[in-house]
């Protein structure tokens, strides 16, 4: 019987190693490629990402894993998207200059620069999630595990504002401004905050969404 292999999506803008690493805690198999006929040959996936969206888009078309990754998420098996790879799966960013986007969630990404309740920016370090009541619920909810007022680390200058509101599955509160922290839709769970940067917590969730489903 073949073990539930998860594919690292490496499209040269993020530490992959410490995926990997959170990944193998768990005792879950990775791997770390380019290739889109790997990543479409494993059970799961993970888009990693730290840096800018425009370069990050012309890195995953350059490398023609654009249509990989939408393929994948359309097989309906479990994706996760993390810090930039979040923000990847929406139309568009302000990030620099208007950059489509993956669309393949409704919304756009955000500077926090542009707020007026935020003065410090970037938001680094620990803070809490707020779950979302409304959060739709479908048949993949693998995200139980989160808590209203669990710590997660975060890292980033640019938020995600969804147009359906229903996909939120938690706040986070910087200063005086709310925003989406993670979203959960359909066979997707996607946060702005680093699980793999998140101790127990963070290993939970790469649990709940790689190893519930199977």
């Amino acid at each position: 019987m073949n073990r539930f292999k998860v594919a690292i999506i490496d499209y040269q803008m993020s530490n992959l190693f410490s995926i990997r690493n959170a990944l193998d805690v768990l005792g879950i198999d990775s791997v770390i490629t380019s290739n889109p006929k790997t990543i479409s040959s494993c059970d799961g996936a993970v888009l990693p990402g730290v840096g800018a969206f425009p370069e990050a888009m012309m890195q995953l078309n350059n490398l023609d894993l654009s249509e990989s990754v939408k393929n994948f998420i359309s097989s309906g098996k479990p994706f996760m998207g993390i810090c930039l790879g979040m923000q990847l799966l929406f139309d568009r960013s302000e990030e620099f200059s208007l950059t489509n986007g993956l669309g393949i969630i409704k919304g756009e990404v955000k500077d926090f620069k542009n707020e007026e309740k935020v003065n410090t920016v970037p938001h680094v370090g620990w803070n809490k999630l707020h779950l979302n009541e409304g959060n739709q619920k479908n048949d993949f909810d693998f995200t139980d595990a989160l808590r209203t007022d669990d710590f997660f680390y975060f890292v980033h200058s640019f938020f995600v504002d969804p147009l359906e509101k229903d996909f939120i599955k938690t706040y986070t509160t910087h200063e005086d401004f709310q925003f989406c922290s993670s979203i959960s839709y359909e066979n997707v769970f996607a946060s702005q905050f680093h699980p793999e940067k998140s101790g127990k917590k963070g290993l939970e969730i790469f649990r709940r969404v790689f190893l519930e489903v199977q």
